[in-house]
């Protein structure tokens, strides 16, 4: 087993599928490290406090969106998602069930070998990874995926098994990712609530 470190991360090769699923039970589920598997690599990284800021953020942004459109969502945080077929797994900074929210309603377990994936998955990416995430989420099958970076939501839709830049999301096709950032970072200053309101009316205007 090859080890590489860095301040913020673990990288750990010719890791088995039961090596994998025994290091997620040892970690256990009240940690603030992300872990990212594919093809036997695992990566163990840990979000620093603006990663977790726009996590946090955005995610509310999100559920303030769809709250006034009256839009039924699910929201799963940093749930471990996993396939053993396709030999990866992550952990998103939060996930979203949109268009399949009715077939998973009111659920406590998740089994994507019989249940559809997250509609839209959220990443952070204030630092670089090691192990690319965006061929994980293919593998797994998840439709969409809103990547924050330099200021910046970028959202990529799967299409034949590859991600490709939109201007528009599927999960929800009114909103602006731009006009969303400008408001946060505009009310950022003014605290919490301030960009919730913000979010709220925009929202409203549609």
């Amino acid at each position: 087993m090859l080890t590489k470190q860095r301040a913020d991360r673990v990288l750990l090769h010719n890791i088995s599928w039961e090596q994998f699923e025994n290091i997620l039970t040892n970690l256990g589920e009240t940690r603030g490290s992300r872990v990212a598997y594919c093809d036997g690599t695992l990566e163990i990284s840990n979000p620093v406090l603006a990663h977790e800021y726009y996590k946090e953020v955005i995610s509310c942004a999100i559920q303030d969106f769809a709250d006034v459109l009256e839009t039924d969502y699910e929201s799963l945080g940093s749930t471990t998602w996993r396939k053993q077929l396709k030999m990866a797994g992550l952990e998103p900074d939060n996930c979203f069930y949109f268009q399949n929210e009715s077939l998973i309603r009111g659920q406590l377990e998740y089994d994507l070998n019989q249940d559809p994936p997250p509609d839209l998955a959220l990443e952070i990416n204030l630092t670089s990874k090691s192990l690319g995430c965006f061929s994980i989420y293919a593998r797994l099958g998840v439709p969409e995926i809103w990547s924050y970076e330099d200021g910046k939501i970028t959202i990529y839709l799967l299409e034949n098994h590859d991600y490709q830049v939109s201007e528009n999301s599927l999960a929800l096709p009114k909103i602006s990712v731009d006009k969303m950032m400008e408001l946060i970072e505009e009310n950022r200053p003014l605290g919490r609530r301030a960009i919730r309101r913000a979010i709220r009316d925009y929202a409203r205007s549609m």
